[in-house]
């Protein structure tokens, strides 16, 4: 019995891993893309709150973990930790992995370059 309990926590676990999967594209100012419905006016600045990602030419939000994790990484990313008086380049590209359910990512991780 216990044999069986471990072989179905492991498939579950790993069923769980298989479902989590990564976009790669321009992090966008979800609630100015809300307004204005163009990607190319929407880049975030330090004040961004809520945040979202074109992939593939399709517009996803990210959850509140997400929009956390994103502004913290947005403000101590590389090209501005190394000098902060430097001025905010206006695109910026991500990494995300996460899963996601009706055009929102639950964000696990994410990269911005």
């Amino acid at each position: 019995m216990r044999r069986i309990l471990s072989v179905l926590a492991l498939s579950t676990m790993f069923s769980i891993l298989a479902l989590a999967d990564s976009w790669s594209g321009k992090l966008l100012d979800a609630a100015c893309y809300d307004q204005q419905k163009k990607v190319a006016a929407c880049d975030p600045t330090s004040t961004t709150a809520m945040f979202a990602l074109e992939a593939s030419g399709t517009v996803y939000k990210l959850d509140a973990a997400g929009n956390a994790k994103a502004s913290a990484a947005f403000k101590s990313r590389a090209d501005r930790a190394a000098d902060p008086s430097k001025p905010e380049s206006k695109q910026i590209m991500a990494k995300v992995g996460g899963t996601e359910k009706g055009g929102t990512i639950a964000v696990e991780s994410i990269d911005l370059q």
